[in-house]
């Protein structure tokens, strides 16, 4: 969809003397401004606690840019750009400080303009500010359209979900909204559905009767640091699962939708999601493993004798026609011995060996991965005869990377391309409240079942490892493994 570069477009970003403005939103955005994708009209409004001017202001953002970026410019870019940026000190809470964002509105642009509305607050503050652009009226369409970008996390669990989507509806319609996910702002992420849908070689074996397993890997090398207090009411569930997690689900499983088209994606996405079996109460001790690393009590702000998982392997089926019967193995965790996101798809063994082989030798399953970070791309292992031999076989690599093909530098950082679709109206990347909904009703079961039943065991793991021994046996029983295809192969 093309953007209307005919009006002025502002950008008001909320909570714009927090960290993701400064390491991702106003990058991402100078970024856009270097590259000439942005409008040649294009305002952006800081709004925030803090008592800046707007010097102030442009100071911390431009700080922010050498400190969290390696992005080459001359300072004349930077100046271009910052012209156009000013601040607003208010609350979030105070009608009269979203009465003075109407008026400088009302200043620039007279009402014929167009409005991103950007919530990069905490999400306590959502309802306030979003209430507040209604009583303000900063969001009735008119001469310009107005959108509002709302940052994850999306509730706490499904009642608080709900009940958040009810508050925004009360404001606005759901064309408006944007609720992101930075994880389908990756080039690498988008390519599933282009490597799926845009060669035919694939798609006719996706599915149960080639397909053993799939696994889906977010590992992070980092402790919940500065985080601690927040991440101890949260845990790897919250934070991870419900969201990064499924939508990664979501697109190695979806059937392909007719268009691609924003609500036929999401339509696809959702059909998924209402087919995951959810993991029932009596399921909860033997489909899920929980974990909690060395050292995580120590740190401050985390409860004493807390039961905060760090670390998550969950087991999901998906009843429906393509997937009945194939096991999804989802983890994730923190302080784990890389940082590594990578969806890995082994296929079934022949079903009948007609080769001689070595006693004790087997074929080795064909691995399909995709590396969505480090090493971005996609890799893939098939087996070929060991030359001058009678028996010996060996699993030989074939190889795709962003970095040979395109390029060091080609992959544009996430919140680029959600800045700019939003910009131009395309949800695609975006999700929709009943995919929030959904996601939360496979979520709460197990969050509740953990609490009260204490099954299974909070494990230890030791930081730097890939988690608890629990979660390598969990995999064993199957006959299976965990694995590592992307940067370090352990």
């Amino acid at each position: 969809m093309e953007a209307d570069y005919s009006k002025i477009t502002t950008f008001v970003i909320f909570g714009a003397s927090g960290d993701l403005n400064r390491r991702k939103l106003i990058p991402a955005l100078f970024n856009l401004h270097l590259k000439r994708r942005l409008p040649g009209q294009c305002r952006v409004i800081g709004f925030s606690t803090r008592k800046w001017s707007d010097e102030e202001y442009r100071a911390q953002m431009r700080a922010g840019l050498k400190e969290f970026t390696e992005l080459k410019f001359e300072e004349s870019e930077w100046e271009n750009f910052a012209s156009h940026m000013s601040y607003i000190p208010g609350s979030f809470s105070e009608q009269s400080d979203f009465q003075t964002l109407a008026s400088k509105l009302q200043n620039q642009a007279d009402g014929d303009d167009n409005r991103l509305y950007y919530l990069a607050s905490p999400p306590r503050f959502f309802p306030d500010i979003i209430s507040n652009l209604g009583q303000a009226d900063l969001v009735s369409e008119g001469n310009g359209w107005r959108r509002v970008v709302v940052e994850k996390p999306f509730g706490r669990d499904l009642a608080s979900a709900q009940e958040l989507n009810r508050t925004i509806h009360r404001t606005l319609n759901e064309d408006q909204i944007y609720r992101i996910d930075h994880y389908l702002g990756k080039e690498t992420v988008q390519n599933v559905m282009v490597f799926r849908f845009a060669n035919a070689i694939f798609e006719p074996v996706w599915n149960r009767n080639y397909i053993d397993h799939v696994q889906i890997t977010v590992a992070e090398e980092v402790g919940v640091e500065h985080r601690a207090k927040f991440y101890d009411h949260v845990g790897v569930l919250r934070d991870m699962f419900q969201n990064h997690l499924f939508q990664l689900l979501t697109l190695v499983a979806m059937e392909p939708p007719a268009t691609f088209e924003a609500n036929a994606l999401r339509n696809e996405k959702n059909k998924v999601l209402s087919a995951v079996r959810p993991i029932l109460s009596d399921q909860i001790e033997t489909d899920t493993i929980r974990g909690q690393y060395r050292g995580y009590l120590n740190k401050e702000g985390v409860a004493q004798n807390s039961k905060t998982a760090t670390y998550a392997a969950l087991r999901f089926y998906i009843d429906n026609w393509r997937w009945q019967g194939v096991p999804f193995f989802l983890r994730s965790g923190k302080k784990l011995k890389q940082k590594t996101s990578e969806i890995v798809i082994q296929y079934k063994r022949p079903p009948h060996v007609m080769f001689p082989m070595a006693e004790g030798q087997t074929i080795t399953a064909n691995i399909m991965t995709i590396c969505l970070q480090p090493d971005e791309g996609i890799h893939a292992t098939f087996e070929v005869k060991v030359p001058d031999s009678d028996v010996g076989m060996k699993s030989v690599p074939m190889d795709f990377k962003y970095a040979e093909v395109f390029g060091e530098s080609a992959l544009p950082q996430a919140y680029e391309r959600l800045l700019l679709d939003a910009a131009q109206g395309d949800a695609s990347l975006f999700t929709r409240s009943d995919q929030i909904e959904l996601g939360w009703q496979l979520i709460d079961p197990i969050i509740q079942g953990w609490a009260q039943n204490g099954k299974p065991e909070l494990a230890t793991y030791e930081p730097g490892s890939w988690g608890p021994k629990e979660a390598d046996d969990f995999m064993a029983l199957g006959g299976r493994r965990w694995r590592i295809e992307c940067g370090e192969q352990t």
